[in-house]
């Protein structure tokens, strides 16, 4: 089978290249999987090139996503023929994963591929969209409705996560301010439902006030650093952010001031070790709540030969909306 094969040599440097290689060095699974497609998220990126800390073996198969039809199974619960979905669990880090023709894993990472997706259209949500649909539902469940005063903010909107989920959002009939650094992507952003486009510099600054106006009904966050510490202290008074990435970097130069006072909440969304009910909700979400032809405008179609300079690309920020790998 052909794979994307990232090695490690003696000077601790890594190159990646696709090769031919046996299924018998597939890793041990319940579940043998002919995978259809799989995409690009920060993660991969970070496995193609330097391992990122996050790969523990080589030689290694990079993916953290991938879809297609089960070959064979050992579990009871998926039989020859089925479409399934995989995302998370640490697959294409500390397991192998989607970047070959074949994939072995354990039944319990899997979800059947909802109605009315196709393998195709599950990983151009992938990773990226699955995070996304897990921010809405997280920040719907802490009250958030599209009746709001104020519009829902999402930075990183041009990204993978802020692509789908401004599209969700709009979808939903939310009003949407999405955050980008780069003014060519405001036409993107606008046709994926955005209502209001707001440049990254008006919310990447510090400042000594911990609360300002109230400008936003809810935030998913992509970002953190500076700038989720700056929204905090422009939510709604009860208003939620979803914290989904660090792009701006882990730290939180933030006070409290905006809890105690405006009774903010902060929701950490965690994709890798969702449990299966909430995986099985958010794909039902999202094959009902997403419109599909706004995610075909956000997919950049690959193959395996173009993953390590797209794995080079997604850690610099240049990759937009979702990239769809036909493996």
């Amino acid at each position: 089978m052909k794979a994307l094969i990232v090695e490690k040599d003696d000077d601790g440097k890594t190159s990646a290249s696709v090769q031919q290689i046996g299924e018998s060095r597939l890793p041990e699974g319940d579940v043998t999987v002919q995978v259809e497609y799989s995409t690009v998220n920060y993660k991969d990126g970070l496995c193609i090139g330097t391992g990122g800390g996050l790969v523990r073996n080589y030689p290694h198969v990079p993916g953290i996503d991938f879809a297609g039809t089960v070959e064979h199974s050992s579990d009871d619960r998926y039989s020859a023929g089925d479409k399934v979905v995989l995302t998370g669990w640490r697959v294409g880090e500390a397991h192998w994963g989607g970047y070959a023709e074949k994939a072995s894993v354990k039944a319990d990472w899997l979800v059947p591929l909802p109605n009315g997706l196709t393998t195709r259209q599950a990983m151009a949500v992938g990773t990226a969209g699955f995070t996304a649909m897990l921010a809405v539902i997280a920040l719907e469940d802490h009250g958030l409705t599209p009746d709001g005063p104020e519009p829902v903010l999402v930075t990183g909107a041009s990204g993978g996560v802020g692509s789908v989920a401004t599209a969700i959002l709009a979808n939903l009939g939310y009003k949407v301010a999405a955050v980008t650094g780069r003014p060519d992507n405001a036409d993107y952003l606008k046709d994926l439902g955005a209502n209001q486009i707001v440049a990254r510099d008006e919310l990447n600054e510090t400042t000594k006030r911990p609360l300002e106006s109230e400008n936003w009904s809810g935030c998913i966050d992509a970002v953190g650093g500076t700038m989720l510490a700056r929204v905090l202290g422009q939510m709604r008074y009860g208003a939620s952010v979803a914290a989904v990435g660090l792009a701006g970097g882990p730290q939180l130069p933030a006070t409290v001031i905006p809890f105690l006072l405006r009774g903010v909440n902060l929701l950490g969304i965690d994709s890798v070790m969702q449990p299966y009910e909430n995986r099985l909700r958010a794909w039902e979400r999202i094959a009902t709540d997403l419109a599909m032809e706004k995610l075909e405008a956000m997919i950049q179609p690959a193959t395996l030969e173009d993953l390590p300079a797209l794995g080079a690309d997604i850690l610099k920020g240049q990759v937009k909306g979702r990239v769809v790998v036909e493996i």
